[in-house]
């Protein structure tokens, strides 16, 4: 019995040992699940890359329009083309800049566009642009006006200074310009005003106080030093005959919170210093008025004066 048994175990021993192992299934394709995920990415990625950089032609078809117009290049028409944010005919955020037809014709002062019958479409950033440029076109119109003005005022009132060439009046593309000889306001080596003057400046001033242009007085001296207790150098002489002219344009009547002085000294001649005639236009007193910016004009200069307007 014993015997029996033993036979049986080595038996279930040896065919234990005749038994293989089993293998486990590998997935050789399992690669293509993460490899699918990183090419949708990457497409997606591309996807958003060429959407973002595609360029807008309209876009930059009406940035070219609105400054070729701004710097008097050959008008283009331009179909309405919607940019960023719109306003449509009778929305509350239309500002005043909607046409008042269903068709017609805008003009804002440069070339036509065609408005169709449907509801109208702007480009509020476009016609912010160009109202603002033709704004600025409008200020200097009105403020070179002003300046002709004056300059016409103080030409007819000071005429025969004009005519002996001791008073000389320019126009400027920054202002207007009236340049006085010294010689018929001070004495030799004085600031302070000759009689001779009064007459001649108590009319400029009652030019000047008309208008509220800014104003700079600059006193020039010729190379002849000069050394007083008083005026120790030309730069305290050329300035002082500068306050000297503000303050009788003050007691006429010109605010003086518009006028400032400078002083030049001998350093800024229009002639040479070498002859009596040289030295002579070089001593002067130089009257400066700015024209006026846009913030600076009064409203009535545009009234009556249309420049452009919206409608059919």
């Amino acid at each position: 019995m014993a015997g029996s048994s033993s036979k049986l175990q080595d038996a279930a021993a040896a065919g234990s040992r005749r038994k293989k192992p089993h293998e486990e299934h590998v997935n050789h394709e399992a690669w293509a699940i993460p490899y699918g995920d990183l090419i949708t990415l990457l497409l997606a990625f591309f996807v958003v890359m060429y959407s973002m950089s595609s360029v807008n032609e309209g876009k930059y078809r009406a940035l070219s329009d609105a400054l070729n117009r701004a710097f008097k290049a050959s008008p283009t028409t331009m179909e309405p083309i919607q940019l960023g944010k719109v306003a449509r005919r009778g929305s509350r955020r239309d500002s005043g800049l909607m046409l008042s037809e269903p068709a017609g014709v805008m003009q804002m002062g440069g070339p036509h566009v065609p408005v169709s019958d449907r509801d109208t479409v702007v480009a509020m950033p476009q016609v912010a642009y160009l109202h603002s440029t033709r704004l600025a076109e409008v200020a200097g119109a009105a403020g070179f006006r002003e300046l002709e003005a004056m300059a016409g005022e103080i030409r007819d009132s000071l005429a025969a200074l004009i005519e002996e060439q001791q008073v000389s009046v320019r126009e400027l593309p920054s202002g207007l310009e009236v340049e006085i000889k010294t010689d018929i306001l001070f004495a030799s080596g004085q600031a302070e005003l000759d009689r001779r003057s009064l007459p001649v400046l108590s009319e400029l001033a009652r030019t000047l106080k008309k208008f509220r242009n800014p104003m700079q007085i600059h006193g020039y001296t010729d190379n002849l030093p000069i050394s007083t207790a008083r005026y120790p150098s030309n730069w305290e002489l050329s300035a002082s005959r500068a306050a000297s002219v503000l303050a009788l344009f003050a007691q006429a009547g010109v605010q003086p919170e518009r006028m400032t002085i400078l002083g030049h000294g001998e350093f800024k001649p229009v002639a040479d210093n070498d002859s009596p005639e040289g030295r002579n236009a070089n001593r002067r007193v130089v009257i400066f008025v700015r024209a006026l910016g846009a913030d600076e004009l009064p409203a009535n200069n545009f009234v009556g004066r249309p420049t452009g307007t919206v409608g059919g």
